[in-house]
């Protein structure tokens, strides 16, 4: 049988642009100018883009037309953990760490051994945690603002473990969850495996458009809403006490549960209360030690409303049982001792320096994040191309997330995300000025 006439055309750009006769940045017609040229009706040509596109090797932008996409760069760069060589510099994920943090963990470990409940550590624990550890996260937790029983909080693997039972225990597959327009991209990935229907809302300078918001939640079953109230990422915002006031008030009145992701709040000093403080009733509140601790730490929590507890604990004896009690008993013992507070001040001042590189390193370009973070967001100037841009850097042994990863809404801006804590800051200043000689070329290539 003979193949479509689309299917003849989607063949032929596909070849074109894998073997380099269609180079990378490369404009194509518009739909109505394919359609003149080969004889198909619009439709058609709007068809042959849209499968190239889901192909990966075009991307779409608005008001600008279709472009050939840069195939060195996987178009799940910063999704997807990518290699990255032992010479290269990675700006894609975040591993912030601080001399003398494995010092402190031989002494955890050896406290730990000398300790008498050693062999009780060996055991299953409780799904959700044992008592005495999901009350060290609640005294935690009233230092960030936050009045929490015990009863309340699970403890789950990681931030990231945190929501995917949230998202288990609280959705079904169909049910709509409203986003930032730009958003972590960890939680899209949970998202698009239970089948939730994400709906991109846009943002402004300091948080969600919440008059979008209520729009949306007038004209579609909103479930749930996902945020990150205090240091968005990979934005950087911190919201406001009123925007946070009125984004409960809208969830409310329209039956719908908050997602507050605070993985990275730790970072600002004296924030607006969270979301947890100001509608307990309705919000779910994850957030975790691998970020303001390390990476490796592999313990989070989850402060829920007590309807939703046991559907949690259930969700986390589907996916790991319980946590691994070890590695809790090290962070629980840390919580206490002031050691995450110690590590959490250190961390601001070391997201604070790095800061201080970018704005000098990048000057004059629109950077936007906040001076405490351990990213930034670049949208690139006009005529600039995050694929090939990528790909250049990545020739360079430099490694950037484009704004694919974090994208919601139809069309990802040209844009690149830098994280910034994962290299010692002589290199991450040498970087970066190679990132903004590369930023500036490329915008005139």
């Amino acid at each position: 049988m003979a193949a479509p006439r689309y299917k003849k055309l989607v063949d032929a750009f596909a070849s074109d642009i894998r073997t380099g006769r269609l180079a990378p940045g490369t404009r194509l017609p518009t739909h109505r100018g394919l359609a003149a040229r080969e004889g198909v009706a619009v439709v058609t040509a709007t068809r042959v883009y849209a499968e190239l596109e889901a192909m990966g090797l075009v991307s779409r932008e608005q008001g600008r037309g279709t472009f050939v996409r840069d195939i060195a760069v996987a178009a799940g760069h910063g999704i997807d953990q990518q290699a990255v060589g032992t010479d290269a510099v990675d700006l894609t994920f975040n591993y912030p760490s601080l001399p003398g943090q494995a010092d402190l963990l031989r002494q955890a470990l050896r406290e730990v051994a000398s300790s008498g409940d050693l062999d009780s550590l060996l055991r299953y624990q409780p799904h959700r945690g044992r008592p005495q550890d999901r009350a060290s996260v609640a005294r935690h937790l009233r230092r960030r603002g936050i009045t929490a029983d015990a009863e309340r909080i699970l403890i789950a693997g990681g931030a990231q473990h945190g929501l995917a039972i949230t998202l288990m225990a609280t959705l079904n597959a169909g049910d709509v969850v409203v986003v930032d327009a730009l958003t972590y991209p960890g939680f899209k990935v949970i998202a698009h495996a239970l089948r939730l229907d994400l709906e991109p809302i846009p943002t402004t300078a300091g948080g969600p458009d919440l008059d979008a918001l209520e729009k949306l939640c007038a004209t579609r079953p909103v479930r749930a809403i996902y945020t990150m109230p205090t240091l968005h990422n990979p934005l950087g915002w911190v919201m406001p006490a009123t925007d946070r006031t009125r984004l409960a008030g809208i969830a409310r009145r329209h039956g719908a549960h908050i997602i507050e992701d605070a993985s990275y709040a730790y970072l600002v000093e004296d924030p607006p209360p969270p979301l947890a403080a100001t509608a307990p009733d309705i919000t779910v509140y994850v957030s975790g030690l691998s970020k303001s601790v390390a990476t490796g730490l592999r313990v989070g929590f989850v402060l829920a409303p007590p309807p939703m507890v046991p559907a949690l604990e259930r969700a986390i004896r589907a996916t790991t049982w319980n946590t691994p009690a070890l590695t809790t008993a090290i962070a629980c013992r840390w919580l206490d001792d002031g050691t995450v507070d110690h590590l959490e001040a250190r961390k601001r001042d070391d997201a604070r320096a790095r800061q201080a590189l970018v704005g000098q390193e990048l000057a004059g370009l629109p950077l936007i994040g906040h001076p405490s973070s351990y990213f930034t967001w670049l949208p690139l100037p006009d005529g600039a191309r995050a694929d090939r841009l990528t790909a250049t850097l990545a020739r360079r042994n430099i490694s950037v997330s484009t704004a694919e990863p974090f994208t919601t809404s139809t069309h990802a801006p040209q844009a690149i995300r830098l994280a910034l804590g994962s290299t010692d800051l002589d290199s991450l200043r040498t970087t970066l000025r190679t990132v903004s000689q590369v930023v500036v070329e490329d915008a005139y290539a």
